[in-house]
């Protein structure tokens, strides 16, 4: 779950992560904590939708207006983790538009909402698969185009819509809807820990938080900034790895011994192989890298026969790698 995370916090382009487990089991608490160790961004100083002030071609019509006087000033904030919540409505997902203002005044008038804020950061969706239909054609549409659409009376509007979707569900509540799991690339699998003395620090661990948090996160500050300057390295390696066509081969034969649709997976296990090598400092990918990949990418995507579970092995999977399937 944490390399899953990590792995699209320096490479957004991966295309999100989904976490599957039991209630209880700390994901929520893993993918907020994440926005500890999570880079600066460059921003266009007062832009709603934070725009790439290294973009100008995905500029918002304020930024483009900003740059046209030239009265633009870059600023620098984190990135955030912007949670969408089950029930949201519609005008609070996508943004609302006063359709009234913009005829009678000529401007737009657009209240951004939650896709807005999540523009270059990461959108957490708690209960992911308990999502409206709606929400989910949002997130689809924003997903692939990068931008998110608001039309309403033919007045249209249209901002940036960039974003890492960052999904948890329990799966004893229902699946999610395949189309949304298609987009997803990552999934992990979160169970309980069964070893007493790991149970044992995770109540003490727990209790110090509660009794003296500030003291609790100066403790592990240090950790944190180790693994921070990791992840800005690897953000600035990432584009010197490189694949070479055997390793192109590699994945391709994986694909087709696991029988998926389509040739998403191939994309997405390049793109986790190759931020994971960026990750451990190397400017190569290597078989390992591909494995970890493609242990991410793979289980949700098998096609699975009528009435069949097909189970997914990393044995089987090293088999292929080894040449010997």
């Amino acid at each position: 779950m944490l390399r899953a995370l990590i792995l699209n916090t320096i490479n957004p382009s991966i295309g999100g992560v989904l976490i599957r487990g039991q209630k209880g089991t700390a994901k929520s608490t893993a993918v907020r904590g994440i926005a500890e160790i999570l880079p600066e961004i460059e921003t266009v100083e007062g832009c709603k939708f934070n725009c790439d002030p290294n973009d100008p071609e995905k500029f918002c019509w304020e930024c483009q207006e900003k740059k046209r006087k030239g009265t633009m000033h870059i600023g620098r904030r984190q990135m955030r983790v912007v949670d969408l919540p089950v029930g949201a409505t519609e005008d609070r997902v996508v943004g609302s538009l006063d359709i009234e203002k913009a005829v009678r005044q000529g401007v737009q008038a657009f209240d951004p909402g939650i896709l807005a804020q999540a523009n270059r950061g990461i959108l957490y969706v708690d209960e992911i698969n308990l999502l409206d239909d709606f929400v989910v054609d949002a997130l689809l549409d924003a997903a692939a185009m990068g931008v998110n659409t608001v039309e309403r009376e033919g007045v249209s509007v249209s901002h940036p819509a960039n974003f890492i979707i960052v999904g948890s569900m329990n799966p004893e509540e229902g699946e999610l809807r395949p189309q949304l799991l298609d987009r997803i690339a990552l999934q992990v699998e979160v169970t309980g820990i069964y070893d007493v003395e790991q149970r044992i620090e995770i109540v003490e661990r727990r209790n110090r938080f509660n009794d003296e948090p500030k003291q609790f996160i100066r403790e592990f500050e240090a950790e944190q900034e180790k693994l921070r300057s990791k992840i800005v390295k690897a953000m600035q390696m990432l584009p010197r790895v490189t694949t070479t066509r055997d390793n192109l081969r590699t994945i391709a034969e994986i694909c087709i011994a696991f029988n998926v649709d389509g040739h998403r997976a191939d994309i997405m296990i390049e793109r986790a192989a190759r931020t994971n090598a960026a990750y451990e400092g190397r400017e190569r990918i290597t078989n390992d890298d591909i494995i970890e990949a493609s242990e991410m990418v793979l289980p949700h995507r098998m096609r699975k026969k009528p009435f069949e579970e097909e189970e997914f092995s990393v044995d089987q999977l090293r088999a292929v790698v080894d040449g010997k399937v």
